[in-house]
């Protein structure tokens, strides 16, 4: 008997060491030692807010619920990070579950409600339709039946769209091949340079058509592209991590993108290339002629955009600035107020203001200006 309590008090001390030890460990637990941290970041044109019934750090387990919201004239595009545990990487509204310290990027894309062409505007309404004015010998301001588009954009003499089952429709000019885009499936974003066409995939590729005598159209072996924008003939992408990737014409420097970071738009002009990173400070590179790469003291920037020779920037209080050639008044924007996006063209500038109705600037002989009845919320 005495063996046998002696074997009960062995086993009653074992049970009050283990005990010990989970009382331990919970302790260990509740002093954060398995706490983790969720950063959080986004892509200009949208916010995101994160909510969940306890602060952080957080437990392991725990579920924070994301919610993005797109400004005006933007639309929420993908998380991107450390996204394992995300509900829905393709949703606005999702959540993640904490089991280690994640960063998270919420990434928004403007819609381009507004696109300025070489000598035509584009607007894309808000229920999927698409109005033009301006010159449109080879066709290009033929977008009347067009439907069902969720981003649209104006190349020098072609327009181009997006549906919202990710194909592509284009009017204009085709010399080049810059409209062939029938056979493009799962895009989210497009851009229209001057000859050419490039098209970003849900997967984060871009593919591109049209003249490549500069290599412009060799995107193939890009990958993590969030947006992509197209100059005169060159193309640039900006990828998840913030840093820029440039193909095709480079005489003058505007491919001069490697080193850049932190980059949260891109936006590419005739012979030059222009970044805006996330402190709200924008950058620019290649010809500089007009002054149009003089970007640098520009401050709480949310947009830019690039046109032949001149820069536009829209700042958080909806004031949008420019420097660059003004032969043709396109950078008389000083009086502009509440504007959600701008966009530049050859010679002239459109802003879309934060009712739906767009102002515009510069040259009108084709009568690219004529938006004055325009109400692109409907």
């Amino acid at each position: 008997m005495k063996k046998l309590g002696s074997r009960r008090h062995c086993y009653a001390a074992r049970v009050s060491i283990f005990l010990m030890m989970v009382a331990l460990i919970a302790g260990m637990v509740g002093c954060g030692q398995y706490d983790y941290e969720l950063t959080i970041s986004s892509t200009a044109g949208g916010s995101v807010t994160a909510s969940c019934n306890t602060t952080p750090p957080y437990h392991n387990g725990t579920v924070v619920d994301l919610v993005a919201t797109p400004d005006p004239g933007c639309r929420f595009l993908n998380w991107t990070g450390d996204v394992s545990t995300i509900g829905n990487v393709t949703a606005p509204a999702t959540n993640i579950t904490m089991n280690h310290n994640y960063k998270i990027t919420a990434n928004f894309e403007y819609t381009f409600m507004v696109s300025a062409g070489g000598y035509h505007t584009v607007g894309l309404k808000t229920d999927g339709t698409v109005v033009s004015v301006g010159q449109n010998v080879p066709g290009q301001c033929n977008v009347a039946n067009w439907t069902d588009i969720t981003q649209v954009t104006a190349g020098l003499f072609h327009t181009v769209g997006v549906r919202a089952n990710g194909t592509v429709v284009a009017a204009g000019d085709n010399y080049w091949g810059q409209c062939n885009v029938d056979g493009w499936t799962d895009v989210i974003q497009v851009a229209a340079g001057s000859l050419h066409t490039a098209g970003l995939k849900v997967d984060g590729t871009v593919v591109a058509v049209g003249y490549n005598d500069y290599g412009q159209c060799n995107v193939d072996g890009w990958t993590d592209i969030v947006q992509v924008a197209t100059g005169g003939h060159h193309t640039v992408g900006l990828k998840a991590d913030g840093t820029v990737v440039a193909a095709g014409d480079n005489a003058f420097g505007q491919c001069n993108v490697d080193g850049w970071t932190d980059v949260i738009q891109v936006a590419a002009g005739n012979l030059h290339t222009v970044g805006l990173r996330s402190n709200s400070i924008a950058n620019a590179v290649g010809y500089n002629s007009r002054s149009q790469c003089v970007v640098t003291g520009w401050a709480h920037i949310i947009q830019v955009e690039a046109g032949w020779y001149y820069t536009v920037g829209l700042n958080s209080k909806g004031i949008v600035v420019a420097v660059g050639e003004n032969v043709a008044g396109q950078c008389n924007v000083a009086g502009w107020t509440n504007i959600a996006q701008v966009s530049a063209g050859g010679y002239h500038t459109v802003g879309l203001k934060s009712n739906g109705t767009v102002v515009a600037v510069g040259y009108n002989d084709y009568g690219q200006l004529d938006v004055g009845g325009w109400a692109l919320i409907v």
